[in-house]
């Protein structure tokens, strides 16, 4: 549609959103569904995510959910968006993502974020604490160690079958993590699009703080958002309703609720607190018809420098997200966008 994004790689990022009235295990099925179509769409990679004891949210495993989804198709690359690392012991994520590149051989992503458990409890559970998070830079060169052999932490331990295999690594980030990004010397995801002035900073603050490593001659950038497609702006903003709803009941009762109905959403008398959060939470994404899109992601593109575009789309209706998602592979040009 236009030649302003040739060039510019569009991925996908799920979340394995529930939906009122159906469970997990519906949820992670319709991921790994979602996974094939986004293939025969033309999508450059299909990542998933980690979430700990919230409500709403099916995707716990994402090393495990990341095997389903490359078991399921051929030649989307598959990855995570992010494994938490500080929540895991760096050589047991080596392991798996060495099991899965040895299972799907030039395929596999390996996203990683710098987050912990969100609750007490949780990091409880999880044999963290917050703290944690601070130690991911050491954590990331302990684990990338494990894949080239050169780690020092464990004398005479090595990963299998990571060891010798070439997973790509990439580092999810907002502010700091950008920073460790750029010392590392590995692409970098970053989000969202509404805060843009934040975003442009980090990013500016990545390709010049870049070191080159064995893993990345340059800077690589990722910028990820929520982006929706309809035959009308109307259609598109209303695809945003369910999350934006989903957002600011868990900022007032303290829950993250499965997915309702935006028909249902529009009708539900909000107090002034919950109207302030839903409406902030529709504010700042791309969405609109496929021409509204392209230019808005034309300009993001241009503002950011990145060289790839990923989606974090979640909606009640699933029919309604994958017509979005056929648009946005129009409004990208990508190879099964006509198909």
């Amino acid at each position: 549609m236009t030649s302003s994004l040739d060039g510019i790689r569009f991925s996908v990022l799920d979340r394995s959103r529930t939906r009122e009235g159906e469970d997990g295990a519906q949820a992670l099925r319709d991921t790994v569904r979602l996974a094939r179509e986004a293939e025969g769409l033309g999508y450059h990679r299909f990542w998933v995510s980690e979430h700990h004891s919230v409500p709403g949210v099916a995707g716990s495993a994402p090393t495990v959910l990341a095997a389903a989804v490359a078991g399921a198709t051929s030649a989307i690359r598959v990855g995570t968006g992010g494994v938490m690392l500080p929540n895991h012991q760096p050589m047991v994520v080596a392991e798996q993502f060495g099991v899965l590149e040895a299972l799907f051989p030039g395929r596999i992503d390996m996203g990683l974020g710098r987050s912990v458990g969100f609750t007490d409890g949780i990091r409880r559970a999880l044999g963290r604490d917050k703290e944690d998070a601070e130690r991911f830079g050491e954590q990331l060169t302990e684990l990338l160690g494990w894949f080239t052999g050169t780690q020092t932490a464990h004398p005479q331990v090595h990963a299998r079958p990571a060891e010798g295999l070439r997973v790509p690594p990439y580092v999810l980030a907002t502010g700091e993590g950008a920073s460790l990004a750029a010392e590392a010397g590995l692409p970098l995801v970053i989000g969202d699009l509404r805060g843009r002035e934040r975003l442009l900073t980090a990013i500016d603050a990545y390709r010049s703080g870049f070191r080159p490593s064995a893993w990345a001659r340059e800077p690589y950038v990722v910028v990820a958002g929520t982006v929706s497609v309809a035959g009308s702006e109307e259609e598109a903003r209303r695809l945003l309703v369910p999350e934006a709803w989903s957002l600011a009941y868990s900022r007032t009762r303290g829950v993250f609720p499965p997915l309702m109905p935006a028909e249902r959403i529009e009708r539900l008398a909000m107090t002034e607190k919950q109207r302030g959060f839903f409406e902030s939470g529709l504010r700042g994404h791309v969405y609109g018809t496929e021409e509204q899109v392209a230019e808005a992601l034309e300009r993001v593109v241009k503002e950011t420098g990145a060289q790839e575009v990923l989606v974090t789309t979640s909606t009640y209706d699933r029919g309604a997200l994958l017509d979005s998602y056929r648009r946005l592979a129009r409004v990208a040009g990508l190879s099964g966008a006509d198909a």
